[in-house]
């Protein structure tokens, strides 16, 4: 199954994911696509570590999630990808307009074959205030479109606000 997770920061949608892992009864990868740019980021980082069941094998890689997906796609695992925007971010730093359509093409071509059962985890940026901007306003306009896209291939959507579930897609 394919289950496509989103909220805001700290609202408890990556313990969700955790538990959704966990629960699955299957190997867990868990993909990490954050960089640590500064100590409050290192910081979140390691909160998320401590978190995380250490038996679950770690993948940290920040551009080529699309590859990293299709290199360990395995019925019998789970992978778990916490989390998009951070990917997105490190999409549009590192690249053009063209590099980082292409990214979100091979990753939404790459959710629509995979055997694994996948979880995504993503932070719902489009609910506040339009950045003022141009990259702020381009980081909104393309997490918007890469979670519609995500929503349309993936089984069950999830909503999580102040820790609470709610289903989007059934």
């Amino acid at each position: 199954m394919k289950q496509f997770i989103l909220g805001g920061a700290r609202s408890g949608k990556s313990n969700y994911a955790q538990q959704l892992a966990e629960a699955s009864g299957k190997a867990v990868i868990y993909i990490a696509t954050a960089t640590a740019g500064d100590e409050e980021m290192q910081q979140r980082i390691s909160l998320h570590q401590q978190q995380r069941p250490q038996h679950w094998r770690l993948i940290e890689e920040p551009l080529k999630l699309a590859e990293v997906l299709l290199q360990n796609d395995n019925i019998e695992c789970c992978l778990l990808v916490d989390c998009l925007t951070l990917w997105l971010s490190n999409c549009l730093a590192a690249g053009d307009d063209k590099f980082v359509k292409q990214q979100q093409d091979e990753l939404i071509n790459t959710v629509k074959k995979l055997k694994s059962d996948l979880l995504l985890v993503s932070n719902e940026v489009g609910q506040g205030i339009v950045p003022v901007t141009e990259l702020g306003r381009k980081f909104v306009d393309e997490s918007g479109r890469l979670h519609q896209q995500l929503a349309q291939e993936c089984d069950r959507v999830v909503f999580i606000t102040a820790g609470l579930r709610q289903v989007l897609k059934p």
